[in-house]
Parts: C-alpha cells; structure tokens; sequence
C-alpha cells in the first residue's frame, strides 16, 4: 500500500490543509506528514489549528517519534522535518529555499525511506520549494499530486511542481482528500535503488556537513555566491528544477536565489543612500568651514562635491522608493 503521504505548502495553505483533514476519514491507513514554510520563532501553533478539522490525531512532530498510520504529523519551526525508516527525524541542516522545515527536504527523506509507498501533494505557495522533492518522490516509484493552481491562493509552488513533474493527479482544495483516499489504498510498485546523490541531501538536511568531494558528486561549481554565507555555490546535476548548493548545504532553486539577492540589494541600497547622504553632510559642512577660513577656492571644490554626491543621493533615493513600493505590492498581493 501506499501509506505514506507527505503534504508540503507555504502561503495560503493552511485553509487547503484543513479542508483536506476535514474529509479524511478516521480509518484513513496512512501516516500524514506535513511540512510548511513558517518562522523561526513561530509557536507552532499549526498542529493545534490542524487538529480541530481532523477525524486523525494530529500533533508536532518530535524527534525520535515511531510513524503510525492513521496519524498527522506537523513539522516543528525551525526543524526539517524528515523521516529515517519508521521514525521522525527532526533535522538541523542548513535553510533550503530560505526555509526550514522545507517541503523538499521532507519529501527527499520520505521518497529515501519508503520509495514507491510515499505521495507527495503540493499545495498553494510562493516561489517552487516542493518540486525538486516531487520529482524525487517520482523518481522513486512514489505517487505525485498537486493542488490545481488556479484554486490555490498562492500558484507558484503548484505550478512549478507541474513543470518539473509528470504528476498523476491533479486537483482543487474540495477534491484532494478523495483523491488521497483513492491513492493509499493503491498497491505500491516495487522498490528502486536509491542515488547517492538523494542519500547525500538527506544526509545534509539532517545536519552532517557535506565535504567538498561529497559536494562534488552533487553538482559543479558555478561563478555564484550563496546569499547566506557567501560561500561558493555548485549547480545541480539532477536540474529539476535549476537549483544551487554551498559547501554549507544551504540550498536554493533559482527562483529562490533571485529573490534572496532582490531583498539584499534592496537592503545595500538603504544603505548606500545614508552613506552618500552623509557625505553629503560633511562636504557641505567643509565647504562652509573653508569660506569662513577664506579659502574660497577650496570651498567651491567642496560644494562641486556636494552637488555630485547630492545627485548620487537623490539617485539611490529614487532606487529605494521603487523598491519599497514594490514589496508593498507584493505583500498586498499575498493577502
């Protein structure tokens, strides 16, 4: 059978999680784990919300935890959640997509450890974390499932799972469950040997350091930098999607890198500005000082430099402005 079902979402995937829990039966013959995009110091209050529109008993998930069928398990904040053979594996690597707990470092453990019995379901989301686990879950023999992303509040992570994927079912929020239903009562096929390269980014998401020859069998070194630790980075062998490593472990699809980089240039214009602005205090300040003194020719060689570093102020200013405004239309479209 396949009675392992992993469910992975960010934005806008609480309301499909409890609509999928609320029309699971109680006799349902899998275990549920499910991993969403949350923060660091969230009071993981995910499980308790889960667990008032589930017939299933829903909890945190907790290291060293047996998987049970008929049982929800919610990845805790700041952990990956992962499995190794039948138990819970609470893992301590890097931020994948600038996550943690990330949908694809549980989908790459469950696809290591149960291959053909596990599902994947990708639900609403921002950027594509979920379909490089997909397409591991696939690789395996497992089962892939997608919510349709014209019903999902956030569609990237639906729609990059469908191009990435060949998945098998594809669906609205109200028909996941029945297809959930459909699927785990399935004979599983049989087993694949895993890729080493699988084994090493489980390995990687549950804390071990990746060494450099290790790190070499996953990917090449290109000429970018991680936007956590300025390491390094090596693309992908696998490309499914585009994604990046450093010796670190710190993981990004290229979606993820841009998005990353966008908030960090967005963050050196800030402070660029104030610098420049700045200097544009203290030439001014020196032009004064130097009239005073009766050194008029120097006093018009600081006001020249006012003026040019007022010009790359007003500049950076504009760039800054731009900036915030654009997040804040991002944020507006999230609600």
């Amino acid at each position: 059978m396949k009675d392992i079902v992993t469910i992975g979402g960010s934005l806008g995937s609480s309301a499909a999680l409890k609509r999928v829990l609320s029309d699971i039966p109680a006799d349902f013959p899998a275990a549920v784990l499910i991993a969403t995009h949350m923060a660091e110091s969230s009071s993981g209050y995910l499980a308790e919300a889960l667990a008032g529109h589930s017939a299933l008993p829903v909890g945190q998930a907790m290291d060293g935890q047996p998987v049970e069928q008929g049982h929800v398990y919610v990845a805790a904040p700041n952990r990956h959640l992962l499995v190794d053979g039948g138990t819970i594996l609470l893992g301590t690597g890097p931020r994948e997509n600038m996550a943690r707990p990330a949908v694809d470092a549980l989908f790459r453990s469950a696809a290591l450890s149960f291959g053909p019995r596990v599902v994947g379901l990708v639900l609403s989301g921002l950027l594509n974390d979920g379909a490089s686990g997909l397409h591991a879950i696939k690789a395996m023999g497992g089962t892939a499932i997608v919510q349709d992303p014209f019903d999902a509040q956030a569609r990237d992570m639906p729609l990059a799972a469908l191009q990435t994927v060949e998945v098998d079912h594809v669906g609205p929020a109200d028909q996941l469950a029945g297809l959930l239903r459909q699927v785990v009562r399935e004979e599983a096929g049989p087993a694949i040997a895993a890729p080493l390269d699988l084994q090493l980014e489980v390995s990687i998401a549950t804390g071990q350091r990746a060494g450099s020859e290790q790190l070499r069998t996953l990917g090449e070194p290109v000429p970018l930098s991680c936007p956590h630790c300025q390491g390094v980075l090596s693309e992908m062998k696998d490309g499914k999607p585009l994604r990046f490593r450093c010796q670190i472990g710190h993981a990004f699809t290229a979606e993820a890198m841009i998005a990353s980089a966008e908030a960090g240039v967005g963050d050196a214009i800030r402070i660029a500005m104030r610098l420049m602005e700045e200097r544009v205090e203290l030439v001014s300040r020196m032009s004064r000082d130097a009239r005073e003194s009766g050194r008029p020719a120097v006093a018009e060689l600081y006001e020249a430099r006012a003026v040019e570093y007022a010009g790359y102020a007003a500049t950076l200013r504009r760039a800054a402005t731009l900036d915030l405004q654009a997040a804040r239309q991002a944020g507006d479209a999230e609600v």
